[in-house]
């Protein structure tokens, strides 16, 4: 099972990616899979066995939530072959993509926002006609399990980019300002993604490439608004459950009173 289609609550993480791509204004989306991630593509196909199952059974409610589940945007598929780095799986959409500036979404990355965090990006880029990345603060170590990138702060939570580094270590960290997979990029990226050579792992890695373009134009970092959580952490996963969860009024009465009971439990036995 990719972990793309593991679900949140009732959802798959890669569902919730598409819908914020919704959310934000994009009308054609890419996805890029690999060996092994055909439920995602199956997953957003028309199911005839299910939808016939449904309306046999009168089950209306769930026949109009899959049937939803398909049309919910324009995509298109193309394969990753070999596992090379983000940088790598940006690139085999060169010929997609084409001419136009283009959102790249990670769906390990939940971003829970009023507003789509692709939107916050693509609001800052329209301003500046420049390539935005999305980016949230985190002080000490764990820094280094990021992108960071450094700048000066033009505006309340937007960064004119001096310089981006790939999982730094602690100490060498330019900022406190981690890369989160949300960017809305423009298509010269992709000439300096071919230049950009395979780190010690053999992967092309889209911070490199997008230093490269740093040296060629201005590009920006918008703080996101919201809570990120970490679907592809198992910590992360758990707590992105449990937040989602209990906000839904079907869900998170119960939910609020086993916490609490399960709590009380623990505290008497220690």
């Amino acid at each position: 099972m990719p972990k793309e289609m593991l679900n949140l609550v009732d959802k798959p993480l890669i569902q919730y990616t598409v819908e914020e791509a919704i959310a934000s204004g994009c009308t054609q989306l890419v996805i890029v899979t690999g060996r092994d991630k055909s439920p995602m593509e199956d997953h957003f196909d028309v199911s005839y066995e299910l939808e016939r199952t449904l309306e046999d059974r009168n089950k209306t409610e769930l026949l109009e939530l899959a049937r939803s589940v398909a049309d919910l945007a324009s995509i298109a598929y193309i394969r990753q072959k070999r596992p090379l780095g983000l940088g790598h799986a940006v690139l085999v959409t060169k010929r997609l993509v084409g001419d136009e500036p283009f959102a790249v979404i990670l769906p390990d990355d939940i971003v829970d926002s009023e507003k789509p965090a692709v939107a916050q990006l693509a609001e800052v880029a329209e301003r500046y006609e420049a390539p935005v990345i999305g980016v949230i603060p985190i002080d000490g170590p764990e820094i280094s399990r990021f992108g960071v990138a450094a700048g000066e702060e033009v505006e309340p939570g937007v960064f004119k980019i001096t310089k981006m580094v790939e999982k730094p270590k602690f100490e060498e960290a330019p900022s406190n300002l981690a890369i989160v997979g949300r960017y809305v990029l423009t298509p010269d990226i992709f000439a300096h993604l071919e230049a950009t050579g395979a780190d010690t792992r053999g992967e092309i890695q889209l911070t490199d490439g997008m230093q490269r373009l740093l040296g060629e134009r201005p590009m920006y970092a918008r703080v996101l608004e919201g809570t990120r959580h970490d679907g592809g952490d198992k910590l992360g996963y758990l707590l992105a459950t449990f937040d989602f969860a209990l906000k839904r009024p079907d869900l998170g009465p119960e939910l609020i009173a086993f916490l609490r009971e399960r709590l009380a439990r623990i505290d008497a036995e220690r």
